[in-house]
């Protein structure tokens, strides 16, 4: 299901003035990494067909992505590859699998704000975006992260193997954090790493558990509109340091588990 990038080479002078090994850098690698292996360990990945990418610290015209052939739980602070907005790469080995290339260059190109870019298929999530209708009811405290903050992508158009479908998807964004890409599975867009990882994170949660709700056959009972704003809004308050501390504890885990993510 995966296709490869067909690339052409850096440019030399875009190589010359790149400084891609500065620490802010490398912090972006291991923190990317970080999230790759936790989303594996949690199965919200899919083969080797889903994405995250980070815009380069100090490098607007260059995104952070994961290799192409590389399952998530292969993914390392090192063999993350570094490209351009034309495909072209310019640090690392490999390419992007050609569908991460279309959907997340024009995504960051069109959305300055949407410095990291998760897109998976992860299974409780992407569930929910195949039914009709809204994917989220707002039945449950975790959900309510959310309100207010996702999007409806209705029109799935086959795999993005070109930039007018990056462009589609990228338009279909709008103000949004969360879109459910109907028939497709979901992204997941932040102004950080760790803020994008933990809303993915919660996101799936949220998902969880009302399918599971769901299969009781029993109707939800949604939380009335005014408690679901006064509670996003007390969510919200904090949720950036929330989201930084989470994924710290993250990577303390992997330190303990699997220290290789950081090599």
């Amino acid at each position: 299901m995966a296709h490869a990038l067909d690339t052409a080479p850096a440019s030399p002078a875009l190589l010359r003035n790149s400084d891609l090994d500065r620490p802010e850098v490398r912090q972006a690698r291991v923190d990317l990494a970080a999230c790759f292996r936790m989303a594996a360990k949690l199965g919200l990945q899919e083969g080797i067909c889903n994405h995250f990418s980070f815009v380069v610290p100090g490098r607007d015209d260059l995104m952070l992505v994961n290799p192409y052939g590389h399952a998530f739980a292969e993914v390392t602070a090192s063999n993350l590859v570094i490209c351009d907005f034309e495909g072209r790469v310019v640090a690392g080995h490999g390419v992007p699998e050609a569908t991460a290339f279309y959907i997340h260059a024009r995504l960051h190109l069109k959305h300055p704000r949407a410095k990291a870019a998760f897109h998976t298929h992860m299974p409780n999530a992407t569930a929910l975006a195949m039914l009709e209708g809204p994917p989220l009811v707002w039945a449950g405290q975790t959900a309510l992260k959310f309100y207010g903050r996702t999007l409806v992508d209705e029109d799935y158009n086959g795999l993005a193997l070109d930039e007018r479908e990056g462009d589609r998807i990228a338009a279909a964004l709008g103000d949004a954090d969360i879109v459910f890409m109907k028939n497709h599975g979901v992204m997941v867009v932040g102004p950080t790493i760790a803020e994008a990882w933990d809303d993915l994170y919660y996101l799936e949660r949220a998902a969880e558990v009302q399918r599971l709700a769901m299969t009781t056959g029993r109707a939800l009972k949604p939380v009335p509109q005014a408690v679901a704003e006064a509670t996003y809004a007390q969510m919200r308050e904090g949720d950036r340091e929330s989201a930084r501390l989470h994924l710290e504890s993250i990577k303390r885990q992997l330190m303990k588990e699997q220290p290789d993510f950081a090599d």
